[in-house]
């Protein structure tokens, strides 16, 4: 299959209908029905069913629409660090790193700091982004490395490094009358009146309902605790950035939160092997 064909093949599967993904590939109609025509006929399958209203996938369709997007993405991530690797990106990095902005502040001083006094050190760029972020940007090529937290990112297909493994807490405006408990379980944290967790956007922006604030970031979200907007659950090492208006108690029954540095399988980088050796020895 050539990617030409996938790009054809995906644009239909996600409208279900010829002329809207001809519109969407900017061509005309009969030459992406052919297109996919030849396409079946060469994998032996059909891959949609057609209607008077439009198309709908079959199973063998179902299945190359998670693949062929999959494929499309590998290929977008490797020309992306072919760029950056033979300086075309403008401002291009010898290694990208992206982490969540708020968290792993303490580690990725240390990491860049350390990294640096090595001898076969390279320049590292560091990507903040929103939560679940971090795995997205690593796989689509935007970074060439990344800092993750299990069990909240998906790092299928990914190698992995452990760092450390630690407690969650639940953070509270100060002077909230749970701040006085020695510990809280999950339950508790989730059923205080008038601080509703927060709700965070998914990877396309959208918000789920409900009574919680809309937040973006960890500085948007300990400014809305503080102002007694909300409470959250977060790692223990978040104590090292709070501010006087905020406090923790800690979650008897949350899981653990293990932070890794993660990166793509196929990855021959010696930049990236020399940050994650740095990493590893912290």
């Amino acid at each position: 299959m050539e990617t030409r064909e996938l790009r054809y093949f995906v644009a239909v599967a996600e409208e279900l209908h010829f002329g809207r993904a001809a519109e969407r590939l900017a061509m005309a109609q009969p030459p992406l029905s052919r297109a996919i025509a030849q396409l079946e006929r060469r994998l032996g399958a059909e891959l949609f069913r057609r209607t008077p209203r439009g198309v709908t996938l079959t199973d063998a369709g179902s299945v190359l629409l998670v693949e062929g997007r999959a494929a499309l993405e590998a290929v977008a991530a490797a020309e992306r660090r072919v760029r950056r690797v033979a300086g075309a990106d403008p401002g291009g990095a010898g290694v990208v790193l992206v982490a969540k902005a708020g968290a792993s502040s303490e580690l990725i001083a240390k990491l860049l700091g350390a990294y640096a006094a090595e001898p076969d050190a390279v320049e590292v760029e560091v990507l903040l982004c929103g939560p679940g972020d971090q795995e997205v940007m690593l796989r689509d090529g935007r970074a060439d490395v990344a800092l993750l937290h299990l069990p909240f990112d998906d790092t299928d297909g990914l190698d992995l490094e452990e760092l450390g493994t630690e407690g969650q807490v639940l953070v509270l405006p100060a002077g909230h009358p749970l701040t006085g408990r020695a510990d809280l379980t999950e339950a508790e944290s989730r059923a205080i009146p008038g601080l509703p967790l927060p709700r965070w956007p998914d990877r396309e922006g959208r918000y789920t309902p409900g009574p919680g604030v809309e937040v973006r970031d960890v500085t948007q979200l300990l400014q809305m605790v503080s102002l007694g907007r909300a409470a959250v659950v977060l790692p223990d090492s978040v104590r090292a950035q709070l501010r006087d208006d905020v406090t923790v108690v800690p979650l008897v029954d949350a899981a653990p939160v293990t932070t890794v540095i993660a990166w793509p399988r196929h990855s021959r980088s010696p930049g990236v092997a020399g940050l994650v050796r740095t990493a590893v020895r912290l």
